[in-house]
């Protein structure tokens, strides 16, 4: 088991499974292998509904807008997303484990066929401290 994750109580703590995909790879795929993938997200979900307390697939890169925040105080809006990079987050998975090693046993089953996951845990709000 991996420390320093539960909560005070030894209650589960929440994750976010991020989903990273390379999005010219999803346009080559054929009908097909997109099907077979989210076949293999809805297996997913069902071996997994317990730990599972959200998630969602995300539009492609091109429909975001980015915020940024300027020196003088004000905001600079922008088309898409913040950096242009290969891959992308193409959904995400919000999960609930005892700990991280369960947390990363249940996200290395997420299918993501053009990329692969990152998991992070989440901070509650209550635990904010103004420091990361």
């Amino acid at each position: 088991m991996t420390p320093g994750l539960e909560d005070e109580a030894g209650e589960t703590v929440q994750y976010i499974v991020f989903i990273w995909d390379d999005e010219q790879s999803w346009e080559q795929a054929g009908p097909a292998a997109v099907a077979a993938t989210m076949a293999a997200h809805q297996r997913f979900m069902v071996r997994h509904a317990a730990a599972l307390r959200g998630g969602n697939r995300l539009h492609p890169s091109a429909a975001s807008t980015s915020i940024r925040q300027t020196p003088d105080g004000g905001v600079s809006i922008s088309d898409g997303a913040f950096a242009e990079t290969k891959e992308v987050i193409g959904g995400y998975y919000l999960i609930e484990a005892p700990d991280l090693d369960e947390a990363l046993r249940i996200a290395a089953e997420v299918p993501a066929p053009f990329g692969g996951v990152e998991v992070r845990p989440v901070m509650p709000a209550s635990q904010v401290t103004g420091t990361t």
